[in-house]
This record gives structure tokens, C-alpha cells and sequence, in this order.
């Protein structure tokens, strides 16, 4: 390579020059350094500040001419370069230069874009944060391919044999403020997707989430088993208990898969939806079957064990069920969590 550069740069000294940078960058890929020294190299070879900024992590890396972080305010980017990865964007490379851009700024920024694509799949995107929605979905799909899924998690930072969990999210908060809450210092990547919220974590602990949010956590393995288990574990969340694991939902989780005509055509689940009309009676009901006992439902209403008595006596007459027998409270708990599930 130095030697043809050398047999060109007497006919065309810009030949000369973008050999040379080519040649600088092949170096720096054989070498296989991070994203922070290719831009502390870019932007010593640039004489201005270079940037770089991965969008499955939204991380910004600013390098001054001195190699070290640019302490100015960002400047309109001179040149700028996209970077890609099997066909895919995957983030931008651009130099902020003062003045008109350098005859060689377009292949230096050409040859940074692939050499920061190299170091993303080599090592993966660094911290968490917001995740591109469309790598996500990818990522938990059933329809993509095994390597379109892997290639996809590699890029949300994720390492081949790592576990991951997949949670399905209802709230108004920011995604990546949970994600940051419920997996603290592990990998973890979110992303709203339709009209849900999708967190991918190493690991989740359910204490963690914020109050006013409802959350299904799905079990660690295939992503889009995860996110299959973690969208029914959502579908079985209340008020009274907002985070449910998939694996605590045992043979409920069943319910989920039956017909809905089948649900309600159920004489039990027809009955409950009659008690939507007496609030009051539906709540005393959700209680008692919550708690499994009269004065733990008592406790959880704030009222006398006598009064939730009468209320759970009139209400098991208009259900036709017998509330106090362990077949009727079943009966009345499978009814109620059906009717959920029915109202979505």
C-alpha cells in the first residue's frame, strides 16, 4: 500500500493523501481498538473535533484534535457519514471543522463509518438506554431468522450465550428510567413498540418498578418466547398486584390461550360481568378471592369481618356459588381472572 502510494502521489497528490487514510484505518481495524481510540485517532488525523454516535444507544463520543473529550459546545457538523451494518444504519460519524471541509474529510469519514461498524459488532454497544424500536422488535420477533435475531441483540449490546428477559410494560414514565430501575448496572435495552413498552434486561428485579406501572416479565431464553410469556404475564396484572412474573401464573397462564367466545360463554365469567354494574360488590369479591380469607379480605378493604361476611353471602347468591366452599372461591377466582382477560 505505501509503495503504490508513493508511485501516485507524483501524478495526484489527493490519490497520495486517501491511500494514506485508508491505510491509517485498516491499521486501526487490525488492531481492534474501541470507539473512543478510533475517535481520539480520527480526530488527530482530522485536526477537529470527530464524533461518534451509535443509535441503539443513543452514547455520543466528541474527541478533540488534542485526543481528548471535546469540552466546546457541539458545532454544526462540517461533514457528516452514516454508518451501517448488513444493509442496516446503525449510527453517524461526523467532523465538526471550522471553515470548508478538507478535500480528504469525505473519505476519512467514510473509512471511520467502517471501521466504527467493525467495532460495533466486535463489541457491542456500551450503555443502557433507549434502543432503535425497529433492532427491538427484530430482536423478539418470531418471524425473523436465528441470525437476524442474534445479529439484532448483538447490537442492543448483548452477548451471544447471555440470558435475557423480555418485560411488557404499561406506564406513562420514561422506559429507560424503569430499565435502569429494574436492572441496574447489567445490560438492559427499551423501546415502546405499538401500544406497549419493551424492556430486554439481563436480569429484573420485580420490587423495583416504579409505582403506577404494570409490568409481565418474561422468563430468561428465546427472546420471543420471553416476549410471548411476558405479554400474557401483563394481561394477568391488576391494581392490586401491577408486576407478575410468567412463571408465577402456573396453569392460569392457560386461560390466556382459551378461545374468548369460550370465556364468555362460561356461565361463572357471564355472572361476574353482572357484578361490573355494583362496583362495590366487584371490589369485595376481587378482595376475598386475593386474600382466601374473610379477614384478610376484611383487612385489605378497611372494614369489619362482618360487614365483608354479608356483602360475600349476597354476593355469592346473585353468582350462584358458595363462596365459602374451596370450589366456589376457585370457581370465582377463575371467573374473575377470565373476565380481565376479556376486557384486555
Amino acid at each position: 500500500m505505501e509503495a503504490l502510494a508513493l508511485r501516485l502521489s507524483g501524478l495526484d497528490p489527493y490519490v497520495d493523501g486517501a491511500i494514506r487514510v485508508v491505510a491509517f484505518y485498516d491499521t486501526l481495524i487490525r488492531r481492534r481498538v474501541d470507539l473512543p481510540a478510533l475517535a481520539r485517532a480520527s480526530a488527530g488525523l482530522a485536526e477537529c473535533v470527530t464524533g461518534i454516535r451509535l443509535h441503539g444507544t443513543g452514547h455520543t463520543t466528541r474527541v478533540s484534535p488534542h485526543g481528548t473529550p471535546a469540552s466546546t459546545p457541539p458545532a454544526p457538523a462540517s461533514t457528516t457519514a452514516a454508518i451501517t451494518l448488513d444493509e442496516e444504519e446503525i449510527g453517524t460519524v461526523w467532523l465538526e471543522r471550522p471553515g470548508p471541509p478538507d478535500p480528504l474529510d469525505e473519505i476519512l469519514l467514510d473509512r471511520l463509518a467502517i471501521a466504527a461498524a467493525a467495532v460495533a459488532e466486535r463489541y457491542g454497544p456500551a450503555r443502557t438506554t433507549m434502543a432503535d424500536p425497529a433492532l427491538v422488535e427484530l430482536a423478539i420477533s418470531s418471524d425473523a431468522d436465528e441470525a437476524a435475531g442474534a445479529r439484532a441483540l448483538r447490537l442492543l449490546g448483548f452477548a451471544a450465550d447471555q440470558p435475557v428477559h423480555v418485560v411488557a410494560v404499561r406506564t406513562r414514565l420514561p422506559l429507560d428510567r424503569i430499565s435502569g430501575l429494574i436492572c441496574p448496572g447489567r445490560p438492559a435495552k427499551a423501546a415502546p413498540l405499538a401500544d406497549v413498552g419493551v424492556i430486554l434486561a439481563a436480569t429484573v428485579d420485580p420490587a423495583r418498578f416504579p409505582a403506577g406501572v404494570r409490568a409481565g416479565i418474561g422468563s430468561a431464553g428465546g427472546p420471543h418466547r420471553s416476549w410471548r410469556q411476558a405479554r400474557t404475564a401483563l394481561r394477568f396484572t391488576t391494581p392490586r398486584e401491577p408486576v407478575i412474573r410468567h412463571t408465577a401464573l402456573g396453569a392460569l397462564a392457560l386461560l390466556a390461550e382459551t378461545p374468548p367466545d369460550a370465556l364468555r360463554d362460561n356461565p361463572d365469567v357471564v355472572a361476574v360481568a353482572r357484578l361490573a354494574d355494583f362496583p362495590e360488590d366487584l371490589e369485595t369479591l376481587d378482595a376475598y378471592c386475593a386474600a382466601g380469607s374473610l379477614r384478610r379480605a376484611a383487612d385489605l378493604l378497611h372494614l369489619h369481618h362482618s360487614s365483608v361476611a354479608r356483602r360475600l353471602e349476597q354476593i355469592g347468591k346473585t353468582l350462584g356459588i358458595d363462596l365459602t366452599d374451596p370450589t366456589g372461591l376457585t370457581r370465582a377466582r377463575l371467573a374473575l381472572t377470565a373476565r380481565r382477560l376479556l376486557d384486555g
